[in-house]
């Protein structure tokens, strides 16, 4: 399922980031922290995948 909106995709990619090691977990702020914790691997790609194009910043 993609990301409805531009700060979801960009979250689901900082969890995703630090999922995979690159990126330490007490850099991420609001969403991604969660997301990083209740999230798969696969999951988080799934919804960070994907364009930006046409996306509203934030879904209500």
């Amino acid at each position: 399922m993609p990301a409805k909106s531009k700060a979801q995709q960009k979250a689901a990619g900082a969890a995703l980031s630090a999922k995979r090691g690159d990126t330490p977990k007490s850099k991420l702020k609001g969403a991604s922290k969660q997301m990083v914790d209740s999230m798969s691997e696969k999951q988080l790609e799934d919804f960070a995948k994907g364009s930006t194009k046409g996306k509203p910043e934030h879904v209500d």
